[in-house]
């Protein structure tokens, strides 16, 4: 089903990072200087509140539309059933249940026995306790329940359950319209034109009818400058129109023909009748009493709605039998949990504990854990665990207008000073590789020339590239320093964290390598949203976290163009720029590989971050789940993903 999950936009956010996106504007990118600083002889154009980012447009008939468009029919598919056919291909595990529950996961042999005989699908309805409960964790609260507004990997994981949507995609990011939603999608030879004829069977929560109207108005809702949208409107806004003709079918009309266009129309859906009233009293759709209502018992248009939400604590959901019911009969398949509870526990040390007892039936695990901490009885008691690849990256932010970092030289320093090895052996327990950059080595867009090589501390040169950049001790006080403004400026800055154990001994590991060659560094652990919200307001000199991976490499678009909202530390190089331009509009994927290549070795040469290491997905499961399997953005943010885990009948 995945209705409300994956979209575009639905990156596997790591730590602390947020999702956000930019208004549709022409926007004249900043050049950077040799040096490694942005120019202000190029100004970025800033969109205003009060700009209209939409400009009404005459659609066509739909009859015109039909004569002319030469319609090639899309992929409408069942991700089930994808995986169905893929686990035939692959045969039977070569262990059998019960013996990979016995197991220990101690190599990568058991591991992969563990993983395909743990991963299947059930072979009929009867094997599935459709009763069953689930408590799944969540590291961090969920801020919003609108999927407009989601900005936090919790958000998107409760919201792919209650959400509505039209698209998905696969392990290997082949997107599709879902089954569950459409009856076909067509799109113009041209690629300028995509419509989509939905079901008439989908019905919001409060009975209301799912229509194509409920399509356009999201579009306009995120379309609106008013609505602090964080996440998606990047590539929402490439579009021209979105036009419903009638109440089951929805037309997009694209700007021009991007090879990023079928990403584009994936976008997330509220109901109209819920919001058409109250957006224009409160186009923040939090602050006013209605939208807080709205807030804590939401419109579901997914297979789940939220019933219980207690704020820093749990979010319980409850199946929906409108859902995959219509008339009394099944029109779509039935959702495998009864309930569904998710329990925040900010901890991850508190997480394990709770999954040792059964208070949580799965979380991911941290290379500690993994390696040192759930070998014993107690942990295989009642779970088992399983890890595969995941395109994951954890770096540090340098924000590249601060007075610290605005000279891609000190930037460089910064990655030749810290301790590599220290960080990988002792910290991540050898389990992680160095990261090399913003794409996974694995991914098709990684270079295939020029390949970027790790960076390994060395002191000497990090001296030698502040020198440069004018940053030494000039009084003798064993701190770096130089003059700014006619002042001088200490090399003094504070690096911003989450609260986590590992994420503050790693950013520790970074202020003992730097008082090694004169740079304080003081480490602030900060509360989730407060360091969201800094972020996105660029009110820090550097932070720590990870990105996980878009389902297309112009996703990385909204995180380092020049102006964009992901655009935390504020780089702008214009030859990046003009890639992504290009990769947008390159249809052949050999030459977009090409082209993203050279956007992640020049990213690598201006080290905007610091990029540390690639982390695997690592996760522990109650022993009565089955079902769990894996893409490059782990087990859940991809289709058929948390769909396909069920529980087994009582025999």
């Amino acid at each position: 089903m995945q209705l409300g999950k994956p979209t575009r936009t639905t990156l596997a956010l790591i730590a602390w990072l947020a999702l956000l996106g930019t208004a549709c504007s022409s926007k004249q990118s900043k050049t950077e200087r040799p040096d490694g600083q942005a120019s202000s002889e190029d100004p970025l154009a800033e969109t205003s509140e009060d700009e209209v980012l939409l400009e009404p447009y005459a659609a066509p008939t739909l009859e015109t539309l039909d004569a002319q468009a030469e319609w090639v029919d899309q992929d409408v598919l069942d991700s089930m059933e994808l995986l169905r056919e893929r686990q035939q291909q692959e045969g039977l595990p070569s262990i059998a249940v019960a013996k990979a529950l016995a197991m220990r996961n101690t190599s990568t042999e058991s591991n992969r026995d563990m993983r395909l005989a743990l991963g299947r699908l059930p072979e009929n309805d009867s094997q599935v306790d459709y009763n069953a409960a689930l408590t799944r964790h969540l590291a961090v609260d969920v801020k919003s329940t609108n999927p407009l507004m989601a900005s936090s990997a919790a958000e998107f994981e409760v919201n792919s359950l209650t959400s509505f949507g039209l698209f998905g995609f696969d392990w290997k990011f082949r997107p599709f319209a879902s089954t569950a939603t459409v009856v076909s999608w067509q799109k113009s030879k041209d690629g300028m034109i995509d419509k989509v004829v939905m079901r008439d069977d989908l019905v919001w929560s409060d009975g209301q009818p799912i229509t194509a109207h409920d399509i356009v108005f999201s579009f306009q809702t995120i379309m609106n400058p008013k609505v602090p949208v964080p996440a998606v409107r990047q590539g929402t806004d490439q579009l021209r129109w979105v036009e419903a003709y009638d109440d089951h079918t929805v037309v997009f009309f694209h700007r021009e023909a991007l090879a990023t266009n079928t990403w584009n129309i994936n976008f997330p859906i509220i109901p109209k009748h819920i919001y058409e009233k109250s957006i224009a009293d409160d186009p923040t759709l939090q602050n006013s009493d209605y939208h807080v209502q709205q807030e804590n018992h939401p419109i579901s248009g997914g297979p789940y709605k939220i019933v219980r939400r207690e704020r820093g604590q749990t979010v319980l959901l409850e199946r929906r039998e409108d859902f995959y019911l219509h008339q009394g009969k099944p029109v779509r398949p039935k959702p495998h949990f009864k309930t569904i509870r998710f329990r925040v526990v900010t901890d991850s040390n508190t997480a394990l504990l709770a999954l040792k007892k059964g208070d949580l039936e799965e979380t991911q695990l941290n290379a500690e854990q993994w390696t040192a901490q759930t070998n014993d009885d107690e942990f295989y008691k009642r779970n088992t665990k399983i890890s595969d690849t995941e395109w994951v990256s954890y770096h540090f932010c340098w924000n590249c207008k601060s007075v610290f970092f605005s000279d891609r030289r000190v930037r460089q320093a910064m990655s030749h000073a810290f301790d590599h090895e220290e960080l990988l052996k002792k910290l991540c327990y050898d389990l992680y590789e160095p990261c090399t950059g913003t794409f996974h080595r694995q991914s098709w867009m990684y270079p295939k020339q020029n390949v970027p090589q790790p960076y390994h501390q060395d002191l000497d040169k990090a001296e030698d590239l502040l020198a440069q950049a004018g940053w030494e001790d000039s009084n003798g006080d064993g701190i770096l320093d130089k003059q700014v403004a006619g002042r001088r400026q200490d090399f003094r800055f504070t690096i911003l964290c989450g609260q986590t154990p590992r994420s503050i001994k790693i950013c520790t590991l970074l202020k003992e390598s730097l008082d090694q060659i004169g740079i304080i560094c003081s480490v602030k652990p900060t509360e989730f949203t407060v360091l969201q919200q800094v972020s996105r307001d660029h009110k820090f000199h550097a932070t720590f976290g990870g990105w996980g991976t878009g389902a297309d490499p112009s996703t990385s678009k909204n995180i380092f163009a020049t102006g964009e909202n992901r655009n935390y530390g504020q780089y702008s190089n214009r030859r990046v720029d003009d890639l992504f331009y290009q990769g947008e509009r390159e249809f052949d994927r050999d030459k977009r590989a090409e082209i993203y290549g050279q956007i992640h070795n020049q990213l690598w040469e201006d080290q905007p971050y610091t990029w540390l290491f690639y982390r695997n997905a690592f996760y522990g499961f109650n022993k009565r789940l089955r079902g769990y399997n894996f893409s490059p953005r782990g087990p859940y943010s991809y289709s058929p993903g948390f769909d396909a885990i069920w529980v087994p009948a009582a025999n």
